[in-house]
C-alpha cells in the first residue's frame, strides 16, 4: 500500500480561489501553517484556479525538503490559452481571470502534456501521485489510454504512484479491480452522512492493497457547520440532511466531541483501507483548526452509538 507521510492532507482548491479569492500572502500562510501543523501530503490540480493552485503550492513547497512530503496533482483537463484579451472571469467556480480554457483530454499525449505543464507550474522535478481527475464521462479512454500513459511515466520515475479521483465509488472500483493503480481519492462517499463507498470501493481496495484517500469529509460544509445555509456537495443542503447532521452533532456532544473532529476522524478510524484525508484549507487558521480536530480523542463508543441510533451504517 502507498505510504502517506501524514494522515492529514492539504487540499489545494481553496488557494486556487475556489468561490472567493485568496491573495498570495494568505495562500502562502495557509501552506506554511499546514506544514507547521504536521501536514506532509499536499494535493492540487490544473483545474483549481486555472493553474493558480499549482503555482502557489509549488512556490512554497520548493523551499521544503523534497523527500519529506508527498505531492499529488491530476490529469484529464488540459489548460489552453484563451483567445483574445477579454476581462471575463472563470465560469467554473474559481475567482480568477479566464486566461485559459479547460479541455477534457484523457489521451496518452494529453496525459503526458498535462504532467509536463504541471511540473512547470509547480517548479518541481517530480510528482508523487497523478490522479485521473473526474473521468466520469471518459471512463473507457481513461482506462485504455490515460492509465497506460501514466504507467509509462511511473516506470520513468516522473511519478511514484497512479490514482483516480472521483465523487463516486463505482468507477474507481473498476480501476482498482482492472488496473494496477496505487491509490484512490474518494470525495464525499465515505463520510458521516454518506457511507456508500463502503459497499464496493473500500472492500476492493483493501483486498488489492490500494490506498484510499478521503476528500470531502465535511461534505462541502454541512458537517463543519450544520445550519440552514450550509452546503452539501457544493449545493444548498436539503432540510432532511441538515436535520441528520444536527442529530449527529447532538450525539457527538454527548461525548464532548466537536462535530468537526468526528467528521474528520470517522473515515480515518473505521476502515483499514483509508490511508488519509484531504481537507480544503483556505487560510492559516483553518490549517491549525484541522490539526486540532485531528488530535481530539474520539471514543470508539461514539461510532457504536451512531450506529445504534441509525445515523451511520458501518
Amino acid at each position: 500500500m502507498l505510504t502517506i507521510p501524514s494522515r492529514l492532507g492539504f487540499g489545494g482548491a481553496a488557494i486556487g480561489n475556489l468561490f472567493t479569492a485568496v491573495d498570495d500572502e494568505g495562500a502562502r500562510a495557509a501552506v506554511d501553517a499546514a506544514w507547521e501543523s504536521g501536514f506532509r501530503y499536499f494535493d492540487t490540480a490544473p483545474h483549481y484556479g486555472l493553474g493558480l493552485s499549482e503555482r502557489r503550492l509549488g512556490a512554497v513547497l520548493r523551499d521544503r525538503p523534497r523527500d519529506e512530503f508527498v505531492l499529488s496533482t491530476k490529469v484529464g483537463r488540459i489548460l489552453d490559452p484563451a483567445s483574445g484579451h477579454s476581462a471575463a472571469r472563470d465560469d467554473q467556480g474559481f475567482d480568477v481571470p479566464a486566461t485559459h480554457t479547460r479541455r477534457w483530454d484523457f489521451s496518452g499525449d494529453g496525459v503526458r502534456r498535462s504532467i509536463e505543464d504541471s511540473l512547470v507550474r509547480l517548479g518541481l522535478d517530480r510528482i508523487d501521485i497523478a490522479y485521473l481527475h473526474d473521468p466520469d464521462d471518459h471512463v473507457e479512454q481513461a482506462l485504455t489510454e490515460a492509465y497506460p500513459a501514466l504507467e509509462k511515466l511511473r516506470e520513468e520515475g516522473i511519478l511514484r504512484a497512479i490514482g483516480v479521483g472521483m465523487n463516486q465509488s463505482a468507477v474507481p472500483t473498476r480501476f482498482v479491480t482492472e488496473t494496477d493503480i496505487d491509490v484512490v481519492l474518494l470525495a464525499g462517499r465515505y463520510t458521516l452522512l454518506d457511507q456508500s463507498g463502503a459497499e464496493d470501493l473500500l472492500p476492493a481496495a483493501e483486498a488489492r492493497g490500494v490506498a484510499v484517500i478521503l476528500g470531502g469529509v465535511f461534505n462541502s460544509g454541512l458537517l463543519a457547520d450544520p445550519r440552514a445555509t450550509a452546503t452539501y456537495n457544493y449545493v444548498p443542503a436539503p432540510a432532511e440532511l441538515i436535520r441528520k447532521a444536527l442529530d449527529i452533532e447532538s450525539a457527538c456532544a454527548d461525548y464532548g466531541v466537536p462535530l468537526r473532529a468526528a467528521a474528520l476522524q470517522f473515515g480515518l478510524t473505521t476502515h483499514p483501507a483509508v490511508a488519509g484525508a484531504l481537507v480544503g484549507i483556505r487560510d492559516a487558521d483553518q490549517a491549525r483548526d484541522c490539526a486540532a480536530m485531528a488530535g481530539v480523542t474520539v471514543p470508539e463508543t461514539l461510532w457504536r452509538d451512531l450506529r445504534e441510533r441509525g445515523l451511520i451504517r458501518v
